[in-house]
């Protein structure tokens, strides 16, 4: 399970959440992280496809990640669009998940973040949709 961050003010961008995304977006809202896999393959892929990108034929299952890390990478963001203007500067990075995959989002927090560190993805509670953001594990939870 992820910690749940719950802010009060709207998402600025909210997803557009379709019937096959809805699962996804619903798990994230109660704090669990899904994702898809191939049934025969157990070929991980991220964002959760409808088919599985290894082999087109095989069925895909939702399976469960734990949201445990690496910071592969990161960044300050400065020049955002305009919808992001009041939340500028933040960053954004990208995980090394302990299951194999890479996820993008953002970054918690505005301390050193040296790379290779152990972080946890968060999943934060908007009023009007989940989502989700990574932080450097023995941080505290900052602000959004």
């Amino acid at each position: 399970m992820l910690e749940i961050i719950v802010q009060d003010h709207l998402h600025p961008y909210p997803p557009r959440v379709s019937e096959f995304t809805k699962t996804f977006w619903d798990a994230l809202a109660q704090g669990r992280f899904l994702t898809t896999r191939g049934t025969l393959s157990k070929r991980l892929t991220f964002p959760p496809k409808q088919i599985s990108p290894h082999n087109w034929n095989e069925p895909i299952e939702w399976v469960e990640l734990s949201g445990k890390g690496k910071l592969y990478s990161w960044m300050t963001m400065y020049a955002v669009p305009a919808v992001f203007q009041f939340e500028a500067p933040y960053r954004v990075c990208v995980v090394d998940l302990e299951e194999g995959i890479r996820v993008t989002t953002r970054l918690l927090g505005d301390g050193p973040a040296p790379l290779d560190r152990q972080v946890q993805l968060v999943a934060i509670s908007y009023p009007n949709t989940p989502s989700f953001a990574a932080r450097l594990v023995g941080t505290p939870s900052p602000e959004c």
